[in-house]
């Protein structure tokens, strides 16, 4: 079992969540940019067919644009599972409070000295 503290726990977990929510953020920006940039090569395909580019030329931009818009499509999904993982951090930090803050907090209120415990002892108890 990994050793660690219930501070180190609630850090880690704020943390992550913290991170999530900014990743999310950086992730929403570039799906914004990039179904922008899809919509401008879907009318640049438009707008090329209406030149009389070649057939090929046309097809291949309008193909970019699905392409692009696809991307979009996949990274908003992307997003989706980040706020569902900044979500069940969140829950977790919650469930880690309910099921541990109490313990922290008798320990922290506790006027018995903890660097004089016999660390033996509290592991037979």
């Amino acid at each position: 079992m990994a050793r660690i503290t219930y501070r180190a726990l609630q850090k880690a977990v704020a943390d992550l969540a913290k991170k999530v929510v900014t990743d999310a953020d950086v992730i929403l920006a570039h799906t914004t940019e990039l179904a922008t940039q899809a919509a401008d090569t879907a009318r640049i395909a438009d707008g090329i067919s209406a030149l009389g580019v070649d057939p090929a030329t046309v097809a291949e931009t309008s193909h970019l644009a699905r392409l692009m818009d696809g991307i979009s499509d996949s990274n908003r999904a992307y997003m989706g599972a980040s706020l569902d993982t900044y979500h069940a951090a969140k829950a977790t930090h919650q469930q880690n409070k309910a099921s541990h803050g109490g313990i922290a907090e008798a320990f922290n209120r506790s006027p018995v000295d903890a660097s004089n415990l016999n660390r033996e002892w509290l592991r037979q108890e």
